[in-house]
């Protein structure tokens, strides 16, 4: 199987988390003809397995088939594969499913799972089905791009939470403050803890990063409101049970909803599975470094479920991620397909 051609079909069809059912099937057709096992599974998961089906070792690259909205015109311009979806993350799920089916042959007592989740840009429905249901593999890595030389090993946590704020309308001369103006304390209120905490800095997988993702003021003539969703992204050592009540109190009565944790998660650096993709790196030429994210991925799930050795690993630039510029150096992703097969070897040897 060509490996352009086939990032290229898979970035074809568009699949906005919620709706991944046509590439859930061109991925379980297409690993077919590459040998795999495959099938959906309960939660709409396309798995594909490899290697000898009683083998007890396994080996799973998780990665998932989602994408986030909008359309990126599909096209090529020299080496650059432009298209929603060629970074974040179908370039990693394909260099998964080609780079596992290169070593078939070589496997051993091991098989190789490869699993194209589904809802990890929203929910994470995917991901948490299998830590619910999927016994513990030997070892993971996750499908996040990080350049090919890169191996990434924690990703921060997310916190979101929904502020509504309701109360009967009054004149903009008067002395009550309005829904807006509370609100906007209320978030002013956050960012002078975050910078306090963070002492000074920001961006960083140390500190806690508020966003204001959404913020609208409603009226019906006698009711004045406000309706904001603020994300943060959260380090480890940070208490989120305290951090919730405090925004609790700092709320003064306002309508506070929080979404489920996702926990921050940092994997151990010494590990086999570490060793082999530092090693398959230098292989082809690399310098390898250790990355560690400020976003969220599907090892903040499955990471604390399993307890097993994981990285994150995938070609492309995490910039471009959610981009209308999204690309992917398809020379980057033929690299890093190498990089993986000799890493999988190294592995089952």
């Amino acid at each position: 199987m060509d490996e352009v051609s086939f990032l290229r079909e898979l970035v074809e069809v568009a699949s906005p988390s919620g709706d991944e059912d046509a590439v859930g099937e061109f991925l379980v057709e297409s690993m077919g003809e590459l040998g795999f096992r495959a099938h959906r599974d309960e939660a709409g998961n396309a798995v594909g397995e490899i290697g000898a089906p009683e083998a007890e070792r396994v080996i799973v690259l998780l990665g998932h088939m989602d994408t986030v909205p909008g359309k990126v015109p599909i096209r090529q311009e020299g080496s650059l594969l432009y298209g929603r979806g060629s970074v974040d993350a179908k370039g990693p799920l394909a260099t998964f499913i080609l780079a596992a089916s290169r070593v078939a042959d070589e496997l051993g007592d091991a098989r190789i799972r490869v699993i194209g989740a589904v809802e990890e840009e929203s929910y994470g429905r995917g991901a948490k089905h299998l830590a619910g249901t999927m016994a513990p593999p030997e070892c993971v890595v996750i499908g996040e791009p990080s350049h090919w030389e890169g191996i990434t090993l924690g990703y921060k946590g997310r916190m979101c939470v929904d502020y509504r704020r309701s109360q009967p309308g009054s004149h903009s001369a008067g002395e009550e403050q309005g829904p807006a103006e509370k609100a906007i304390a209320f978030w002013n209120r956050l960012m002078t803890h975050a910078e306090q905490q963070n002492g000074g800095e920001s961006g960083r997988f140390t500190t806690l990063d508020p966003a204001l993702n959404e913020f609208r003021t409603f009226s019906d003539g006698l009711d004045d409101g406000v309706e904001m969703r603020i994300v943060m992204r959260v380090p480890p050592g940070v208490d989120t049970d305290e951090l919730k009540a405090n925004m609790e109190s700092w709320s003064k009565e306002a309508e506070l909803s929080f979404s489920p944790i996702d926990q921050p998660f940092q994997a151990d650096k010494n590990t086999p599975l570490v060793r082999a993709l530092l090693r398959a790196i230098r292989d082809q030429g690399g310098r390898p470094r250790f990355k560690l994210k400020t976003g969220t991925s599907d090892m903040n799930v499955v990471g604390p479920a399993w307890g097993c050795p994981m990285v994150a690993y995938g070609p492309g630039d995490s910039s471009l991620d959610h981009t209308p510029d999204e690309h992917i150096d398809v020379r980057e992703y033929r690299r890093a397909i190498k990089v993986l097969g000799g890493a999988l070897r190294l592995l089952v040897q």
